[in-house]
């Protein structure tokens, strides 16, 4: 990645017009290339719980199916017009037996095919068969969590899941063939990308969700006690977005049987990881060298304490196992020598954040004089405000400072802290797209530490006027990042 200063876009697959990996995301793809931009940046695409938020999904590997796009599905004949509009399941239960009866090999075309699907379901085993029970599962008891099911179910008891499975097989077979549509359509929106000259940068959050396959199939791998229900918690101390710090509610990982085990969780995670991105951002990086730990009884973040991670040994078993895969690391808050030496051990690229740059002293590290080249620069990201509503909402003493910086009176945002990002040294600069439209607060995606009005910003295609595009195109240009 470090090989020519490149610019990347960060948008989610859900804030396209139609949310889908279908035409619209080869439509952006293609606009990505006019513009000169060679990343592109997206938010984790496992399948959420019903907040849609994209970090506290149902499983560390199965595919978001509200981004299966039956557009993509007419487009290839496996789809009726009339039965486009028609909610997903009931478009994937008339899809199946088409691809079962058609029985084309994807050998050679890379298409839908019954013989394709059974190598998905065998080379995927090891998750999706628990995914799939718990799923469907799930939907037996009205999505309650598996921690409020039936004794035999919660405490995953093989032979009464083997009973369960023969009886709803045809359900268990649906939900495995939703997932190879999922990652069939995601393996030719890649493949298209990078025959175009575009990469496609993706997101591991560290943890996963107390209601997901994972922790019901794996409790062995996270520290709950002898009912499986949480001791402690996953978050952060109070900080710059919280003076009550986040309480995520997301359990701690049992590190030392982890790592008695080579880290197989992991690596299984990371591996399905790198087949659907060819960079991947590492989300609260500082978490592998120590996780803020909350007892589960405390209400919030703030008496809590420290807990070392193997991030040392994890990092070693991924990068040997995977010595193609490109990380970055998430390297954001409280960061510290150890979290520091950590990422430098392993040449991994840290973020720097343009919005954090002013208001304090010449040492700020988000400074633009202060960006190394291994690093990955930003106006603001997904969890940031935009930078027009940053600035028009940031203290007069920051904005005085952006002002004398820039040596502007009245300094032209977002395109000013977009010239400075592209004009860093970092190697990646990566642009919100709602910076590229020049938008509010508005259309802000994510508030930390809240709930409510997330992840729902949707960019429409007339706001990305020609004179936009050209605009970026030419910012692109004039700071020397290359299109390769």
């Amino acid at each position: 990645m470090t090989q020519a200063r490149q610019a990347g876009v960060l948008m989610h697959i859900t804030s396209l017009p139609e949310g889908k990996v279908g035409p619209d995301a080869y439509r952006f793809i293609d606009t990505l290339v006019e513009m000169g931009v060679a990343i592109w940046q997206t938010l984790p695409v496992n399948m959420p719980h019903d907040d849609q938020s994209p970090y506290q999904s149902v499983s560390a590997h199965a595919g978001h199916p509200g981004m299966i796009s039956t557009q993509q599905l007419l487009k290839e004949g496996w789809c009726l017009p009339n039965e486009v509009d028609l909610p997903l399941p009931a478009v994937i239960a008339r899809v199946m037996p088409r691809v079962q009866s058609n029985g084309v090999s994807t050998v050679d075309n890379h298409g839908l095919s019954w013989s394709g699907f059974a190598r998905f379901c065998q080379a995927q085993r090891y998750w999706l068969e628990d995914f799939s029970l718990f799923l469907s599962l799930r939907e037996q008891h009205q999505h309650q969590g598996w921690h409020q099911w039936p004794e035999t179910y919660r405490l995953h008891d093989d032979q009464v899941l083997q009973t369960y499975a023969a009886i709803h097989q045809e359900t268990l077979t649906l939900i495995k063939f939703t997932q190879y549509l999922f990652f069939q359509q995601w393996a030719q929106l890649k493949r298209y990308a990078n025959q175009h000259g575009v990469k496609l940068f993706g997101d591991i959050p560290i943890f996963v969700a107390y209601d997901s396959a994972d922790v019901w199939a794996h409790p062995e791998w996270f520290k709950l006690d002898e009912s499986l229900d949480m001791t402690v918690v996953a978050g952060v101390p109070p900080d710059y977005f919280s003076e009550t710090g986040q309480r995520w509610g997301n359990p701690h990982y049992n590190w030392a049987r982890m790592q008695a085990y080579g880290f197989s969780w992991w690596l299984g995670r990371v591996d399905t990881l790198s087949t659907l991105f060819d960079i991947v951002r590492i989300d609260h990086f500082r978490g592998l060298q120590a996780a803020w730990e909350i007892p589960a009884s405390e209400p919030t973040a703030i008496h809590g304490c420290w807990q070392e991670a193997p991030g040392d040994a994890l990092l070693q078993a991924i990068t040997r196992t995977f010595p193609q895969v490109s990380l970055v690391a998430e390297d954001l808050g409280i960061i510290t020598a150890e979290v520091d030496a950590l990422r430098h051990i392993y040449g991994l690229p840290g973020m720097k954040i343009l919005q954090f740059a002013f208001g304090g002293g010449e040492d700020n590290p988000y400074l633009p004089e202060n960006i190394e080249e291994n690093s990955v620069a930003y106006t603001g990201t997904h969890d940031n405000d935009t930078t027009l509503g940053w600035y028009l909402a940031a203290p007069e003493h920051i904005r005085a400072h952006v002002q004398h910086y820039l040596q502007q009176v009245s300094p032209e945002m977002p395109q000013a802290l977009i010239q400075l990002a592209l004009q860093s040294a970092a190697c990646l600069a990566v642009v919100p797209m709602q910076d590229i439209l020049g938008l509010d607060s508005r259309a802000r995606m994510n508030t930390p530490g809240t709930t409510q009005g997330n992840w729902a910003w949707r960019m429409e295609w007339s706001q990305l006027t020609d004179e936009k595009q050209q605009v970026f195109k030419q910012m692109i240009k004039e700071s020397g990042r290359v299109y390769v």
